[in-house]
């Protein structure tokens, strides 16, 4: 259990007015400010920014590649000069990363997961990725890879798991981030990469390996066609964490459940639209990955003050926040957790309740969640003297 116990002075403001933050025990803690552009309990934005900077955090929605610092892609787009529309100028990637709309940013992307060729470029792209969340305070995350784009492009398959790995090894001893993988089914490419992708989940996968998903475009990609596979996966142990409802309506993330056993649903942007399916998302604790910026970037969502968040938390749904494809939307985790603050009109210690939202819903083990929890509350704690 996570109730947390919240000061008298924070407690009447919650009552007063504002969101709610539903604890995954079910319990309720809500500090908002007074108004939606004061996001602090110290009456500032510069207040609630400091500290969520400082905050152990966990995150459950980041994509690997998507994760790449611009210095890495622009590095990779160097070293493959000549054979890639990507901009080997940092500073020109920020244009390039500008998207009219989901498909657009689907070619961006894999223009950039073209670049990605080799072991060492695995090596690489994925120790940067948790250098960069090292500097975010996050300590733990889940980390979407797509290993059929890779193993596709001719990096053998027993390179890239032994990249990744290396580089996991080497952020949890040398970084303190503890990261774990999320395999997921690139859905453009078909079923075909749905069998490469369990194959290799289940026969090649590694020590770090905790969940199987599913990405890529919605619209003309049903999810029960996927359904064998993410069987395969679950019978070897894997969790299932597809993406649903972001582009498409409620129907793609009641496909999600109950054709492939989600037990996190990827944005589920649109399931505010039904309020059964609320009512089952809620009933069943089946945790939403949140991610507001990536939801405006990808015109999901058009303006973020109309970002259903807000609704999700007030129909009581275990909520967490994410950074999606951090570098290409020109965010990152402590941005995302500032956003959320600023629409869920929270406090410090609202804040802290989402982001033991995060550490309940993932998959890292049950001393590590206490660990994190702990670490979460004396943050709290210390900030409040």
């Amino acid at each position: 259990m996570l109730a947390s116990t919240v000061g008298t002075r924070v407690e009447a403001r919650r009552r007063k007015k504002g969101t709610a933050v539903v604890q995954p025990d079910g319990s309720r803690i809500g500090n908002p400010t007074g108004s939606a552009g004061d996001t602090g309990a110290s009456g500032s934005d510069a207040g609630i920014e400091a500290f969520i900077a400082a905050m152990p955090k966990a995150e459950l929605h980041v994509h690997h590649v998507g994760s790449a610092s611009p210095r890495v892609v622009a590095e990779l787009a160097a070293r493959h000069a000549g054979n890639s529309k990507v901009p080997t100028d940092p500073a020109a990637l920020a244009e390039y990363f500008t998207f009219t709309d989901f498909a657009h940013f689907i070619e961006v992307y894999l223009s950039v997961v073209d670049l990605v060729r080799d072991a060492e470029d695995v090596r690489a792209l994925t120790y940067g990725v948790a250098e960069d969340m090292a500097r975010q305070n996050i300590r733990y995350a889940e980390l979407t890879i797509t290993p059929y784009s890779s193993v596709k492009r001719g990096i053998p398959e027993v390179a890239f798991m032994e990249a990744i790995e290396d580089a996991r090894l080497r952020a949890e001893k040398e970084l303190g981030v503890v990261l774990r993988w999320c395999f997921d089914i690139p859905g453009e490419a078909g079923l075909e990469s749905a069998e490469v992708t369990a194959r290799l989940a289940t026969e090649l996968g590694p020590e770090g390996l905790v969940s199987f998903g599913l990405g890529g475009p919605e619209i003309g990609v049903p999810r029960p066609q996927f359904k064998p596979y993410f069987d395969r996966a679950r019978a070897a142990g894997l969790r299932s964490v597809p993406h649903a409802g972001e582009t498409t309506g409620p129907e793609t993330v009641w496909d999600a459940i109950r054709e492939l056993g989600a037990e996190r649903i990827g944005h589920g942007t649109q399931a505010v639209k039904d309020p059964a399916l609320l009512d089952h998302l809620g009933e069943h604790r089946i945790p939403l990955e949140v991610c507001p910026t990536s939801n405006i970037a990808t015109r999901a969502v058009e303006r973020i003050e109309d970002h259903p968040i807000k609704r999700m938390v007030d129909a009581g749904l275990l909520v967490t926040v994410n950074s999606d494809d951090p570098p290409m939307f020109g965010t990152d985790l402590n941005t995302e957790y500032a956003v959320a603050a600023r629409l869920l009109e929270l406090d410090e210690a609202g804040v802290a309740a989402l982001a033991r939202n995060a550490v309940e819903a993932s998959f890292l083990d049950p001393a590590g969640k206490k660990r994190l929890v702990a670490e979460i509350d004396a943050h709290l704690a210390g900030w409040r003297r």
